[in-house]
Order: structure tokens, then C-alpha cells, then sequence
């Protein structure tokens, strides 16, 4: 049977999701964790966003299969559904900076990874160093000149849309950079922090960062609110995108459909090979 997680993790001392020899990875601690609650060997998990070194996530997903037995067994002789007494249970093995909110039986058709509909991140920048909350500096990044918020907002909405990314994507070879981006939006919050909310059907590995490193200088006045179009329309990897450092990311969001028909659907359509309309 299938059990989905929903977790979150403050990713500084990760050397990021996926599990790597002799590095401390968010994956090993949490599949350590489940092995020592579930009593098996540490299960193989599928996540739904995998995250760089430094990146933090809200609102992670993944899953992992179970047999009936171990799953059933979980309560012992409390009252409290299976869900309920693993994410008590995980609570007492987990490190601080992991913490699994949800434990819940979803249908086969789930899959973490290739059944969501969308993924959203939020990205911060202190434009104002002497304003910046000393206990927000490890999700926050501090960039030295002004940043003109409406000029950053209007650059990033251009890149909405269907479009090949591979100018904001590392290239692995037989992998399309063609995305959805759902929105990508700018504001100054209530206490002067810059957020961008970057939402699409799936992302190529550092495009969040990269989109984020093509406004930043349309918000310094260094680049033109038609630039980061521009590069995008090129599709080839530009020297002049800068990679945003990882900490001020943060998986927030992943939504799925709903019925175990519309997962097998979106399932299917995740793991064909995109490409734009008449390529």
C-alpha cells in the first residue's frame, strides 16, 4: 500500500534532498527515520520536489509503499489512526530541522513525483541590510542596491507560459526544458522584504534560481524590463543569468488532483517528453 508525507525542512545544514555518500541529505535522515519507526529497512521514498543544497521546503511531498501489516501495526494499542501515530513517532527520531506534518494511505495511483499539477516556490531578498530581521537570515539573501519591485514584476510576468527554459536550466541530456510557468510574480511584503512566487508544472534543475538571477538586475536599473524575454527567446544558456543562492528558496506548495483516475491521467502526462506546438 501507498503512504504519501507531507513534510517540511529548513535546508542550511542539507547538502539537499537526494541522498549522496557522506553527505547529510534530507532524504537519508528521513528514510533512516522511517525505518526505525516502521521497524523495515529504510524505504525507498519518491519526493515531489528535490531541492539543491541550502534550499528549504514548507510544503515537501513524497511517498513510499508499505506492507498492510506494518502500516496496521503502527497504533499498537492506542486509539489513533495509523497516519497519526507515525507522524507522532517520526516526531521523536527526527533531527530539529525535519518535521513530517501528515501521514496519509493514498491510491496506487499516486505518485509524489510524476502526479502533481504544479510546484510552488517563494524566493527573498533584503534589498534594506540594516532593516533585515537577524532571525530570518538563513532563508533571506541581501543584495547591495535598490530593487524597483514593479520593474521586477513586470520582467518575470513576461516569462509566463509554455516556452522552452533551457536558458534558465542546467542541460541533461534527453531531458526537454520545455515548462509551463503558471506565474512569476514580485511585491515588497509589510515589513520591506522583496518575495517572488515562482509556480509552474515542473522546473529544470536551477531554473527557480536562475529566473530569480534574470530580474534581479531589471531591479537594480542594470538590465531592461524586456531582458529576461529576451534570454529566454534565445533558449540557450546565458553567462549573464546569475544562479541566486540557494537559501533564500523555499518549497512551499505541491498540489495533486483529486481521484485515483485524474492521478493516473496527470501520471501519463508528466512523463511524456514535451515539446512546444508544431515541434
Amino acid at each position: 500500500m501507498r503512504v504519501r508525507l507531507d513534510f517540511a525542512y529548513d535546508g542550511t545544514d542539507f547538502s539537499g534532498w537526494a541522498r549522496q555518500p557522506g553527505l547529510r541529505t534530507v532524504e537519508e535522515e528521513l528514510a533512516a527515520a522511517l525505518g526505525r519507526v516502521l521497524r523495515v529497512p529504510p524505504p525507498r521514498l519518491t519526493v515531489g520536489g528535490r531541492t539543491d543544497a541550502g534550499v528549504h521546503a514548507r510544503g515537501s511531498v513524497c511517498h513510499l509503499d508499505v506492507t498492510p501489516q506494518v502500516w496496521g501495526a503502527l497504533p499498537g494499542r492506542s486509539d489513533r489512526t495509523p497516519g497519526a501515530a507515525l507522524v507522532t513517532r517520526l516526531r521523536g527520531v527526527l533531527p530539529e530541522d525535519v518535521v513530517v506534518r501528515a501521514a496519509t494511505e493514498v491510491p496506487d495511483a499516486f505518485d509524489a513525483r510524476f502526479s502533481a499539477l504544479r510546484r510552488r516556490y517563494t524566493y527573498r531578498i533584503c534589498d534594506r541590510p540594516a532593516q533585515l530581521d537577524p532571525l530570518r537570515r538563513r532563508d533571506t539573501v541581501i543584495v547591495r542596491r535598490p530593487l524597483e519591485v514593479s520593474a521586477m514584476d513586470a520582467a518575470a510576468r513576461s516569462l509566463e507560459g509554455l516556452r522552452n527554459f533551457a536558458a534558465f536550466c542546467r542541460p541533461r541530456e534527453g531531458a526537454s526544458t520545455v515548462r509551463t510557468l503558471l506565474r512569476h510574480t514580485w511585491r515588497r511584503d509589510q515589513d520591506g522584504i522583496v518575495v517572488g512566487t515562482v509556480e509552474a508544472d515542473a522546473f529544470c534543475h536551477s531554473m527557480v534560481r536562475a529566473l530569480v538571477g534574470s530580474v534581479v538586475p531589471v531591479g537594480e536599473g542594470r538590465r531592461p524590463v524586456t531582458w529576461p524575454e529576451e534570454v529566454a527567446d534565445r533558449a540557450v544558456r546565458d553567462p549573464n543569468v546569475q544562479v541566486m543562492p540557494a537559501h533564500g528558496l523555499c518549497l512551499e506548495e505541491i498540489t495533486y488532483p483529486e481521484g485515483e483516475q485524474a492521478l493516473a491521467a496527470r501520471d501519463l502526462e508528466s512523463r511524456a517528453v514535451r515539446s512546444l506546438p508544431g515541434r
